[in-house]
């Protein structure tokens, strides 16, 4: 099992990479620029890469493989909740959502972390606007899918009941 989560971890990490360089084509090749909460879900997907990237580069082993299953559930969740905003903001009636503000490195500039993160989690215009599906689904709904299947996958993989690890490698009690 111990390869095993070795390989998850490591797949997870190349998968999230895949993630990043596909939202960099779409945005240097296809012209699609990202609104401030597709920035936050870059940087959800890049946090969870770097953690199942880690994992699979220090292979843990007991309780350093949980420390690795929580913050891969942390950044997992914290992506899905960026996403979820995202597709909510969506699927508002039209007109419903304010309209378009700062880009986010104007936001930056003038307001501190905090007051943006409160600012780009309400949404704005740009936010609210589609312009890429794939069978249907905008790209926010596309990084919840693949954060939520990610993010379980991680925690599955390195989270295992000590016993049937020591079943596993022939040191259970008899």
């Amino acid at each position: 099992m111990l390869a095993q989560r070795r390989a998850v971890n490591l797949a997870a990490g190349l998968a999230g990479l895949a993630m990043l360089g596909y939202a960099l084509y779409s945005q240097y090749h296809d012209g699609l620029d990202p609104c401030p909460l597709c920035m936050f879900q870059r940087v959800g997907v890049a946090a969870m890469t770097v953690v199942f990237l880690s994992a699979a580069a220090q292979h843990p082993r007991a309780k350093g493989a949980y420390v690795y299953a929580g913050l891969i559930a942390l950044t997992s969740l914290a992506t899905i909740g960026v996403a979820a905003r995202h597709v909510y903001i969506q699927h508002e009636p039209p007109g419903s959502v304010p309209a378009c503000g700062a880009p986010l490195d104007v936001l930056l500039q003038m307001f501190s972390w905090t007051q943006v993160i409160v600012k780009v989690l309400r949404g704005g215009g740009e936010c609210a606007t589609v312009n890429w599906t794939f069978w249907g689904l905008a790209m926010p709904a596309w990084v919840l899918i693949c954060a939520a299947i990610l993010g379980v996958l991680g925690v599955a993989a390195n989270v295992r009941p000590e016993r049937a690890r020591r079943v596993e490698t022939g040191n259970a009690p008899v």
